[in-house]
């Protein structure tokens, strides 16, 4: 079965960057639509940026537009989260999330497969 594992949280300052990755096994990666969604504490799981199984095509969250971008490689089957300028509203538990034949939907219910996730902390 489709499996994904993150790595690369942590604790950074205010300001600073992060790069999270997400592995794909199981399945065909360049089959699936990637995603990250994050949740604050004492709040719902949110959507921050997505990336459509084929074409390219990029989305995310107002409150990380031009701070955070989402990438693929398809040679690793991993999906990428570079996040710069962190802030400490930023801190969270960062989950990956896959799509069979998605289109980089923001919707929690599109995604059939999600990693354990990561914590990612901003001190200010």
């Amino acid at each position: 079965q489709v499996q994904l594992v993150e790595s690369g949280g942590g604790l950074v300052q205010a300001g600073g960057s992060l790069r999270l990755s997400c592995t794909l096994s199981g399945h065909t990666f360049t089959s699936y639509a990637m995603a990250w969604f994050r949740r604050a504490p004492g709040k719902e799981r949110e959507f921050v940026a997505a990336i459509r199984w084929s074409g390219g095509g990029t989305f995310y969250a107002d409150s990380v537009k031009g701070r955070f971008t989402i990438s693929r490689d398809n040679t690793k089957s991993a999906a990428n989260l570079q996040m710069n300028n962190l802030q400490p509203e930023d801190t969270a538990v960062y989950y990956c999330a896959a799509n069979l034949y998605g289109v980089g939907s923001s919707r929690v219910d599109e995604y059939d497969h999600w990693g354990q996730g990561t914590q990612v902390t901003v001190s200010s």
